[in-house]
Order: structure tokens, then C-alpha cells, then sequence
């Protein structure tokens, strides 16, 4: 579970989640005070770092010698869809054989596979508390 929550600071938010603390935000331009990533920047965190741990579990198991993996992350809204680019890119005595299928495996991570299924959101209200 994620608990997010926000006070009267704009939009200033603290997030909690397995006993981290982080804090989102909105940059300057938002009326924000541009203290931690916006909603939007946890996204694209969330699908980097998912692709980075999937292709380093991968190259760890194949033993390959990737000294270091970069993965960056952009979206955009093209035709009423969102489009995430993804570019990765290795460090090490990576052959374009084994590129490739980091490539392809890049697209197995648990993140970009919800996204790319159908989402549903849910909401609800909790019962008041005093």
C-alpha cells in the first residue's frame, strides 16, 4: 500500500510506503514549491527503475559483464493515447546479439506490463474517523 498525504502547503505531498518517506510536489511554474517529482515524474521513476531491475536480474542470471544499465523515460499524449519512450543503454562487453535481448526483455518488467494492459481505477471513501 501507498498512502499519500497532503496538508494546505501547495502541493507539497508526503508519501509513505514499507517504511520510505518520500515527497512529491509540483514544480514552480504549477504554484507548487518543486520540493520532490510530480505525479507524473513517479510514473516514468516507476517504469525506470522496474526496466532497470528486470535487465539487471537478467544480465546478473546470463552472467554477462554489464557493468551499468540506463534507462530513460518520456511521455507524451499522441492521439488520445499515451506514448512512453523508453532508451536504454549499457556499459560493459555487451555484443548487439545480447542488446537485443535486453531489448526484448526490457518490455517484460512488472510496470510497463500493467501498463500496457487495460487499468481500471477504483475509488472510494473512507469512513470518517475521530
Amino acid at each position: 500500500m501507498v498512502t499519500a498525504i497532503i496538508g494546505k502547503d501547495q502541493y507539497k505531498t508526503e508519501l509513505i510506503t514499507s517504511g520510505h518517506y518520500l515527497l512529491a510536489d509540483e514544480p514552480i511554474e504549477l504554484n507548487g514549491t518543486n520540493l520532490g517529482a510530480s505525479p507524473n515524474e513517479f510514473l516514468m521513476i516507476s517504469l525506470a527503475s522496474c526496466t532497470a531491475i528486470t535487465l539487471r536480474m537478467y544480465a546478473d542470471r546470463k552472467k554477462w559483464p554489464v557493468d551499468q544499465i540506463k534507462v530513460d523515460v518520456t511521455f507524451e499524449s499522441v492521439e488520445g493515447k499515451t506514448v512512453f519512450e523508453l532508451t536504454v543503454s549499457f556499459v560493459g562487453e555487451v555484443d548487439d546479439k545480447q542488446r537485443e535481448r535486453l531489448l526484448e526483455i526490457a518490455h517484460s518488467c512488472p510496470v510497463h506490463k500493467i501498463l500496457t494492459n487495460p487499468i481500471e481505477v477504483k475509488a472510494s471513501l473512507a469512513i470518517d474517523k475521530e
